[in-house]
């Protein structure tokens, strides 16, 4: 079986409308929910074999909070520009080529292309991956090259507004 854990980054800041794009940072909320989204992970021993970045600055930000928080090194987080507001199918492309070694994978990127590829390779319905939301998908398959759309499936979905799960009482 192979597993991908699929984060969308945290809030960005727009206080820099002359930034571009690929330079904008996390807010300070953004910064929270990356933190808070990484203890979910680690409350559930989540520890990836594999953790690729879009390499925009706000993407790579949240990859590296979560990363600390599951205690993943971040001298090998690796960074992928097909991340980067890449098609549904440059990401299968780079699932695809991802080592059998790997059983579980973490990408983290940007919308619209991370919801489509969910759906697309869950078959769920989610109208929108929230920021910092994350999508686990479990697929019954030995390599990677056989991932492709459909076959997933969506056994997670959670986000930092999410908190029926993660209330105390």
């Amino acid at each position: 079986m192979k597993k991908i854990f699929i984060v969308r980054h945290a809030k960005s800041s727009w206080s820099h409308p002359e930034l571009d794009d690929f330079d904008r940072p996390l807010n300070r909320r953004g910064k929270k929910n990356a933190l808070e989204m990484g203890q979910r992970l680690a409350d559930r021993n989540v520890r990836p074999d594999e953790l690729r970045t879009s390499p925009a600055k706000r993407a790579a930000a949240t990859a590296k909070r979560i990363a600390q928080q599951i205690s993943f090194p971040l001298e090998n987080i690796n960074k992928n520009f097909r991340l980067y507001h890449g098609s549904t199918s440059d990401m299968i492309k780079l699932i695809q080529s991802i080592s059998d070694e790997t059983d579980t994978l973490m990408l983290f990127g940007h919308n619209p292309g991370l919801t489509d590829l969910v759906n697309d390779l869950s078959g769920a319905d989610i109208y929108n991956i929230p920021t910092c939301g994350i999508a686990e998908i479990n697929f019954e398959v030995s390599s990677w090259k056989e991932v492709n759309e459909g076959i997933g499936e969506l056994v997670t979905f959670d986000y930092p507004k999410n908190i029926q799960e993660h209330s105390t009482s």
